[in-house]
């Protein structure tokens, strides 16, 4: 079982410490996202020695339809599978299955729903997914949940947050019956607070899920296409009725100018595909905002991506050159853009930590906000 501790606070954002039996995670963190057990473009050497990375995370829903949990457990676990020695943290797959919508029905026993691979018919359930879950070992599961699209009325919202509460309870029914005792489990699992936009669900729905003591809780339901300001007060509305001395996961967020305000919000661990997705499609975050490299001013433009950045690219490699490698659609544009963007993000995530111990986040936050999105 992980434990948290909190080390500092600073109006209203805090810096811990995540133990796992892969290791200790500082936090606040950004979570790489490795979908398919590998975090597209990168090795796990280019993520342990280059960039640091203490934990990513894994998609039960595309692990278990390929290669399998059963495969992956018969390897030795999904650590030694992808011979990654540090942390892991595995949704659940719910989210993936609710965006498949003409392919899935949802009832209080679960989920049916088609692959998107074959056709085939599955099902989920709250007890099937931590099955999954513990086979591929894990170190913080996350129980199944339902995550409704935006907008959905405050009726659908209350009967889908009831849902995933009823799930949770479940799960951790199962969890608690059957996870290993000793061994490579030592695995936590947190509930998914939900409730759509609306801020009185999500009281009920958090207050619910801190009746079952769990080793941390998510925020659910975050980037479904609501606009930002609303995503921030859902976390807002969330966080005063979350138990203080456990870790705050805000789930699929954000963009980089975005991973303070979250922080600012109470949260200690957050994840996005969009250091990685948004590198591969041109867009490089910077200290200086968003650099758009297909732009024709880069094209003889001999500077790093971010003068400010230590990262392999950055020290190697010039604009020109990353934008004669996206435009000739090379695929080493992908593997170095990836590599600095996730610097970056984990950099900011630093930077926030070094704010809250010093007790200037506030300050930090104040010359965050003040950068343009865009580099001018």
């Amino acid at each position: 079982m992980a434990g948290f501790e909190l080390v500092a606070e600073c109006a209203g954002a805090r810096a811990g410490l995540l133990h796992t039996a892969h290791g200790t995670i500082e936090t606040p963190v950004f979570m790489p996202v490795g979908t398919q057990a590998t975090v597209k473009g990168l090795t796990q050497r280019d993520l342990a020695e280059e960039l640091d990375v203490r934990i990513l995370l894994a998609n039960t829903y595309h692990l278990y339809l390929r290669p399998g949990h059963e495969l992956i457990w018969r390897m030795g676990g999904l650590h030694r599978f992808m011979s990654w020695p540090r942390a892991i943290l595995t949704d659940s797959g719910g989210y993936q299955v609710f965006s498949l919508s003409d392919l899935r029905k949802i009832d209080d026993g679960g989920v049916t729903f088609q692959s998107h691979l074959d056709g085939d018919r599955h099902v989920f359930t709250p007890e099937s997914v931590l099955d999954v879950q513990m086979a591929l070992g894990s170190d913080v599961m996350m129980v199944l949940d339902e995550c409704p699209e935006y907008p959905v009325s405050h009726e659908y919202a209350r009967e889908s947050m009831e849902r995933t509460v009823r799930w949770a309870r479940r799960g951790f029914a199962h969890y608690r019956e059957n996870r290993a005792q000793d061994g490579p489990a030592q695995q936590s699992l947190f509930p998914i607070v939900q409730g759509s936009m609306f801020a009185d669900l999500r009281r009920v729905c958090a207050e619910q899920l801190g009746e079952l003591e769990a080793d941390g809780y998510a925020i659910g339901g975050l980037s479904v296409g609501e606009p930002r300001p609303l995503s921030f007060e859902m976390v807002e509305a969330t966080e005063p009725f979350l138990p203080r001395a456990r870790p705050r996961y805000a789930m699929g967020v954000g963009m980089a100018e975005e991973l303070a305000e979250y922080v600012a919000r109470g949260v200690d661990m957050m994840d996005c595909v969009l250091p990685s997705r948004n590198a591969r499609n041109g867009y490089l975050f910077t200290s200086q905002g968003r650099v758009i490299i297909k732009h024709t001013r880069y094209k003889d433009d001999a500077r790093p991506i971010d003068e400010n950045c230590g990262c392999y690219t950055c020290r190697n490699y010039s604009r020109a050159y990353l934008r004669h490698l996206y435009q000739a659609g090379e695929m080493l544009y992908g593997v170095l853009a990836t590599r600095h963007n996730l610097r970056r993000y984990l950099d900011i995530m630093r930077e926030i930590r070094h704010a809250i111990l010093l007790g200037q986040f506030p300050e930090y936050l104040k010359t965050v906000r003040a950068v343009p999105v865009d580099v001018e």
